[in-house]
């Protein structure tokens, strides 16, 4: 089906075509269809978007309309007499939202947002929004409940649409990294009829009868892919029903997990850091423009990149229990737990890029992390903190290979036996050690973004108590 839409059909454009036509080849083309992202290669050309209002401003004789496009904004000026009075007329009656099909003339202009402003020379309304119901978000302040349940008029303003883009951009960068780097992507299933972790943050299914629940983690999956094929990654939604309010906390999010046969724990964090900062380059390279929409100060970015700092869990504990003591944390540390959310936040901030804090009591993390050979009491495991205070952002680890041990963890955490004969089945066959982790790709995007929530880092978040949109 194309997707061309119709030429312009104003009064303006229809005048035009009734005049006197010149011989074929002699006709010039018609402006070209460009987007606002791409208008610095028509400088000096007429071209036609296709878009939105943003805003209008009025100065006597002139009007100033803000156009977008989905690809950024573009501020158009229009002078009375430097158009048709029809057009003049129709753009003045713009209101915000109305779709709108405009041609001008590309100007290059230091002081324009994005360096360009459009001299307006045509404009088709293809649907304008009637003043008597007015699109509801505008350009005053509106409180975060409000904006949430119009979150899909929201994702149209220019610093949500940035954050989306940003988004996109990580993602794409994620599976570039292990495309190019001979990982293959194979996706694990959505409905599982076991947990991969604690089975109290599970969303139950009734699976024809069967119990079933939605998925936490692809993990246990990939690892029986990666036997398959060496190097593997998986990439889509999960599901926690933790009922947390926190801002790092949403209970639907997309996780990239990747899995490799025979790597260790050194090995992940080697792989973990060049993700990462292959990640956050890609960021700084390709959406600059986005970052200054959204006020994010690139100099922070520019730093991530290998090494990262590692830090042990012992080592961690003894600096938070110091920043308690020089009255920076209300609570001194409790040694044996898993870092609370102020912990990781004081830890994460002291760094200026992602710091790996490695081998956890094994008591405080999941059946299948693989024991420290060197000191039982740990585990081969790593959290990846984000800088600035944002926290966890990767969780990983070595995996037990032995069926004897595996099987003794299941019978420990007691998890239904029944239900991980596969899992075991890997520990069979021709086991081997190997390592994997996954991170949430909406953290990811707080963090790069430098925001203070993740509902703002997915189109249509879903929290404690939200579900609609």
């Amino acid at each position: 089906m194309s997707t061309d839409l119709p030429t312009p059909t104003t009064p303006a454009a229809q005048a035009a075509s009734a005049a006197p036509q010149v011989p074929a080849q002699a006709a010039s083309a018609p402006p070209q269809v460009a987007t606002i992202a791409t208008l610095a290669r028509h400088e000096g050309q007429s071209v036609t978007l296709r878009g939105w209002l943003y805003n209008l401003r009025e100065s006597g004789k002139l009007l100033f309309p803000i156009f977008r496009d989905g690809t950024g904004t573009i501020q158009g000026v229009a002078h009375v007499k430097s158009v048709s009075s029809v057009v003049f007329e129709a753009l003045k009656g713009l209101t915000q939202e109305s779709s709108v099909i405009v041609t001008g003339k590309v100007r290059a202009d230091k002081r324009a947002h994005g360096g360009f402003e459009l001299d307006i020379e045509d404009l088709q309304v293809v649907q304008r929004v009637p003043e008597s119901d007015p699109y509801p978000i505008t350009l005053k302040e509106h409180g975060v409940d409000f904006l949430m349940e119009h979150r899909h008029l929201w994702v149209r303003s220019p610093r949500q649409s940035a954050i989306l883009r940003i988004r996109a951009e990580i993602m794409r960068a994620a599976a570039e990294y292990f495309d190019s780097n001979g990982f293959i992507r194979t996706d694990p299933p959505i409905l599982t009829p076991a947990a991969c972790e604690g089975t109290s943050t599970l969303f139950p299914v009734d699976y024809f009868g069967d119990p079933a629940f939605l998925t936490q983690s692809g993990q246990l999956y990939v690892e029986a892919t990666a036997l398959a094929l060496g190097k593997v990654y998986s990439f889509g939604p999960t599901f926690r029903a933790e009922k947390s309010k926190t801002r790092r906390h949403l209970t639907e999010f997309w996780m990239i997990e990747p899995e490799v046969a025979f790597m260790d724990l050194d090995g992940l964090l080697e792989l973990a850091e060049n993700f990462l900062s292959h990640i956050v380059q890609s960021v700084l390279k390709n959406r600059a423009s986005e970052l200054q929409v959204i006020g994010r100060d690139p100099a922070k970015l520019e730093a991530i990149c290998p090494p990262f700092p590692r830090l042990r869990y012992d080592e961690a504990c003894e600096m938070l229990n110091q920043a308690h003591k020089d009255g920076h944390l209300e609570a001194p540390f409790t040694y044996g737990n898993d870092f609370g959310s102020p912990d990781e936040t004081w830890l994460s901030s002291q760094f200026d890029r992602p710091v790996m804090v490695h081998r956890y009591p094994a008591d405080v993390k999941a059946f299948y992390m693989e024991p420290d050979p060197a000191d039982a009491r740990y585990a081969l495991c790593v959290d990846v903190l984000a800088p600035e205070g944002y926290g966890e952002i990767i969780g990983g680890s070595q995996r037990v290979s032995s069926y004897e041990l595996l099987n003794a963890r299941i019978e420990h955490h007691n998890l239904p036996k029944e239900a991980f004969e596969w899992y075991l089945d890997l520990r069979r066959y021709g086991s081997v050690p190997h390592s994997g982790f996954g991170m949430g790709i909406e953290r990811a995007v707080a963090w790069i973004c430098g925001l203070d929530h993740v509902r703002e880092t997915i189109p249509f978040a879903r929290t404690l108590h939200r579900i609609y949109p």
